[in-house]
């Protein structure tokens, strides 16, 4: 049961973000491949500036917080891809919004002649995925471990030169 609102609630999530990034283009005027692309844009772009925002800040961990997202952001963006080739319509048990929808990456890869390759490419983002969250894990992993305050103890008794 953890699982199940885990994943409900990072569907919704980035339901929510990409909705939005559509939203956007409904208010600006946005060629429709833009618009179409805009969901997913944000969706990765607000996991990203968190992550920004902080690596200005210099809180590592809480950058490598917000990079794991942007690796969940990109699988399931992955899953989206890979379900391309089941038609223009997204049908709505698959819809963040639970209605029938434009399919997105359908649009996208069929306007770029690039259906054909909708698993190759959904395969290759899911292994960048999964790569940026190793890294990020690892990058957790360093930053909690690191031995800060001892470097800065050893600084400043090399400074005093008390000994």
């Amino acid at each position: 049961k953890i699982f199940t609102l885990y994943f409900f609630i990072a569907n919704q999530t980035l339901g929510i973000v990409h909705e939005g990034g559509h939203g956007v283009c409904y208010i600006l005027p946005c060629p429709e491949f833009i618009t179409m692309a805009n969901g997913t844009i944000f969706q990765l772009l607000f996991p990203g500036l968190i992550a920004y925002y902080y690596y200005r800040k210099g809180n590592i961990f809480a950058v490598m917080i917000a990079l794991f997202f942007v690796g969940f952001s990109l699988q399931y963006t992955a899953w989206y891809l890979s379900t391309a080739h089941e038609g223009p319509i997204l049908p709505a048990h698959k819809s963040f919004l639970g209605v029938d929808a434009i399919h997105d990456f359908h649009y996208m890869l069929s306007a770029m002649g690039l259906l054909a390759y909708e698993s190759l490419i959904a395969g290759l983002t899911r292994f960048v995925a999964y790569l940026i969250m190793i890294v990020a894990v690892i990058g957790m992993f360093f930053d909690a471990f690191s031995h800060k305050d001892k470097k800065r103890i050893v600084k400043k008794i090399w400074r005093r030169k008390d000994f």
